[in-house]
């Protein structure tokens, strides 16, 4: 059972003092938040077509494309500045992060706000004329946010663009909310501070529901749900932080093994370290600068190109059951039961009720939206031994109630 009301308190109430990350709103970029230890001394600013949102960057962009790390802060402050030393910190290694809330701003942000920025930051980087037009890497997105602005990021984080998510001192405040692990399906890193950290016992019940198969690391700091944030450079948040979106953003598998296997490099140290299906190779190659001129473009072929028939022939079973329906929308659960031989792979076909419509999927992957939808598994969980269950869920439009799921496996 979770801890809701003291931990709600907390995490509602909690805005950090900025007072090393202060800075006057009449000073410009340059001259207010160069900084950073990263190879990419960086600063922020504002932007007119994103509005309440703080963008730290290198202050000079560098060849290579940017990846995007878009942040919810501590309190769901409107502060942009108030993880400002960790966020500089971030950009300065060569990332664009983005921080919902102006600089000095106040009041409460959102989860939409996380989008907004996502939303932004791919519009910009395809603008003709702006100055991140081709240089960010808009395939390598991660969303993260600390205490109540985990909360936003585990919204978020069902977005198809987002490849990681950053649990920063946080965890989900009720069990009803749990739906919102099993719909993730892209890797996963928490960074806790230890028992005494308030988000501490929901950040651990959140790490023991994560799907079978999730890649997730799981570290905690015994330094209180405080963390680093406003030390120079963000501390050894911030260190640990950019450690990881080198690997999971860059691919770089260097900075990967802080996290992986057993002599990890967190593993022996002041860090407390749980890991989950880690494994080097599974974070994205390594970036290369945008090309000065587009490479030339292969003529479509005459033919289509042959295509992979669906699995089929296997024996399985699909039991699907609602799990909350509102007016107006519902989740549902599809669990896929094996039949008395080993499956390699599995296709569930849904018809759904008139009017239903699919707007997000977890651990499967879905073909269409409405009427008859197909929904095939990931790559971790198609292998299934005779008998084994795996599931899928999904959130939808209109009633859950009235769909029908067959299955399909080889």
């Amino acid at each position: 059972m979770r801890r809701t009301s003291t931990i709600w308190a907390g995490l509602a109430a909690l805005v950090l003092p900025v007072t090393s990350v202060v800075m006057a709103l009449g000073g410009t970029p340059a001259d207010a938040a160069v900084g950073g230890s990263g190879p990419y001394p960086a600063d922020y600013e504002t932007s007119a077509t994103l509005a309440n949102h703080t963008i730290f960057r290198p202050q000079t962009l560098p060849s290579e494309r940017l990846p995007v790390f878009v942040w919810g802060n501590g309190g769901c402050s409107a502060n942009g500045l108030s993880q400002g030393n960790f966020l500089r910190e971030i950009a300065s290694h060569g990332f664009l992060a983005i921080a919902s809330g102006a600089p000095n701003g106040s009041g409460s942000t959102t989860s939409q706000m996380l989008t907004q920025s996502i939303d932004w930051a791919v519009a910009e980087n395809s603008r003709a004329g702006s100055k991140y037009y081709n240089r960010l890497d808009t395939s390598r997105i991660a969303v993260a946010g600390f205490s109540c602005g985990g909360l936003e990021a585990y919204a978020v984080s069902a977005d198809p663009r987002v490849t990681t998510t950053g649990i920063f001192s946080s965890g989900l405040l009720n069990d009803a909310d749990d739906y919102q692990l099993r719909r993730l399906t892209k890797p996963i890193a928490y960074f806790m501070g230890g028992p005494s950290d308030i988000a501490y016992p929901n950040g651990m019940d959140d790490w023991g529901k994560l799907p079978a198969g999730l890649p997730a690391f799981m570290g905690n700091l015994n330094v209180g749900h405080g963390g680093t944030y406003d030390q120079p450079n963000g501390g050894e948040f911030g260190r640990v932080a950019v450690l990881y979106l080198t690997w999971r953003l860059k691919g770089d598998t260097t900075a990967g093994r802080t996290f992986v296997g057993a002599d990890c490099g967190l593993c022996h140290s002041q860090w407390t370290v749980q890991q989950k299906n880690l494994t080097l190779d599974d974070g994205p190659t390594p970036t290369t600068p945008p090309p000065t001129t587009p490479p030339p473009t292969t003529p479509p072929p005459t033919t289509p190109p042959p295509t992979t028939p669906p699995p089929s022939g296997g024996s399985c079973t699909a039991v699907y059951a609602v799990q909350d329906q509102w007016n107006g929308g519902f989740v549902a659960n599809v669990t896929v039961t094996a039949g008395a031989a080993a499956l390699t792979g599995w296709r569930v076909t849904l018809n759904l009720a008139g009017g239903a419509s699919i707007t997000s999927v977890w651990n499967g992957v879905a073909g269409g939206t409405s009427g008859t939808v197909t929904v095939t598994n990931q790559s971790y969980n198609g292998r299934l031994a005779a008998g084994q269950s795996t599931s899928f869920g999904f959130q939808g439009t209109g009633t859950g109630n009235g769909t029908t799921a067959t299955c399909v496996g080889s």
